[in-house]
């Protein structure tokens, strides 16, 4: 088994999910089509399952789009047809939100950690933590469609982990951010938050709780996909 993992900039990868997901033997590949050196996967290799990684200030609103918006779109929605297992991360919710029949939310650029809060205890085959760490890195917002089933919301009310049909899930946050991921987006790109001194002593402080809270949500989102047989 061997995932698609779309990759939108250098500095924001699977982070801490990469060893939950090589603890099970899952295989995972990067896409980097932002080097103008590999191309998008194509729908047949998608057997497997579809990544949608953030994009830092990239967005999908029309403010600032990700130059490779349409055809991810294009690609996440014939995964969604296919019924191939999708997970959309914060840029890469947006994606799946737009190609699912929802849309984006104009904003501009967020980093913020707070909490999210789940809507039943059913969620993610009932591993989803009651309450966890929300860390935000993001333009813009992804608006699910309206048959998708809410599964947390942030402590503003706003759709923060969502499940389109069987096996397609979009997180607002990064569930497995690191704080080196956050300096390097800093870095990355001239554009950067207001707020980033306040925010990364913030993302400090929660980052032993990110991982603690990973662990069994890895194990219903994993469950949920199919990704292990």
């Amino acid at each position: 088994m061997t995932l698609q993992v779309v990759q939108h900039t250098s500095a924001e990868f699977l982070g801490l999910m990469e060893d939950h997901l090589e603890g099970r033997s899952i295989r995972f590949r990067y896409c980097r089509p932002f080097t103008g050196k590999v191309s998008l996967p194509k729908p047949a290799e998608l057997d497997q399952g579809l990544i949608l990684l953030g994009g830092g200030p990239w967005g999908s609103a029309g403010t600032r789009d990700v130059p490779t918006l349409e055809p991810e779109v294009s690609l996440a929605r014939a995964a969604l047809e296919s019924k191939t297992p999708v997970l959309g991360i914060g840029l890469g919710a947006q994606i799946l939100a737009i190609a699912a029949g929802g849309r984006t939310a104009s904003s501009g650029l967020e980093f913020s950690v707070g909490k999210a809060r789940r809507t039943s205890d059913k969620a993610l085959g009932g591993y989803l933590p009651a309450e966890y760490p929300l860390a935000i890195y993001m333009r813009d917002w992804p608006v699910p469609p309206p048959g998708a089933q809410v599964l947390a919301h942030d402590e503003k009310g706003r759709a923060a982990l969502w499940q389109v049909g069987a096996n397609a899930i979009g997180f607002a946050g990064h569930p497995g951010l690191k704080v080196a991921m956050v300096e390097d987006l800093i870095m990355e790109f001239e554009e950067g938050p207001a707020n980033v001194e306040a925010g990364l002593a913030q993302l400090r402080l929660v980052q032993r709780s990110i991982d603690d809270a990973l662990v069994p949500l890895m194990t219903g989102l994993v469950q949920m996909m199919g990704w292990m047989r």
